[in-house]
């Protein structure tokens, strides 16, 4: 996991339209890579919204969204077109980006443990830098915050 004010990694993934996405093809623009558990779960459901909600203001700041979990690419087609998610999300299947960005951790779920994706964002400065890091985000408000620290222009 690369430290606040560290070069972010170089990845590469497939969406779920089936195309491939370079992280680095975004340089130039402010990035948020967010990480989350599930498709079509609630809470992840409701943080795709909230960023879909605020999406035209992270464009009008010249910042992309991408979403990432280990679902596969046939997953994210139908949660995105359900959702009508108008940026890209990452098929992790094999846990490259998740494991770059240090997000699987042991979680207890009904007493269980088990190894899972810590809900988390990532912010990308234009230079490729990490600019900020949320872990263990609580849905509410979050996207907003997120926002927020992208400089308006």
């Amino acid at each position: 996991m690369p430290d606040i004010g560290k070069k972010a990694p170089s990845l590469t993934g497939i969406t779920g339209e089936g195309n491939e996405l370079k992280l680095d093809s975004h340089r130039g623009r402010w990035i948020v890579v967010y990480f989350y558990p599930k498709d079509s779960t609630p809470g992840c459901t409701t943080e795709a919204k909230d960023f879909r909600d605020l999406y035209p203001q992270f464009l009008e700041r010249e910042a992309v969204v991408i979403g990432v979990s280990r679902d596969s690419a046939k997953s994210h087609a139908k949660f995105a077109l359900k959702q009508q998610l108008p940026f890209p999300l990452i098929a992790d299947t094999d846990e490259t980006w998740c494991r770059a960005f240090d997000v699987i951790h042991e979680k207890v779920l009904y007493g269980k443990h088990h190894m899972g994706v810590v809900r988390s964002t990532f912010l990308i400065d234009p230079k490729g830098v990490l600019h900020g890091a949320w872990r263990g985000v609580k849905v509410p408000g979050h996207a907003q915050t997120v926002l927020e620290a992208i400089p308006s222009r």
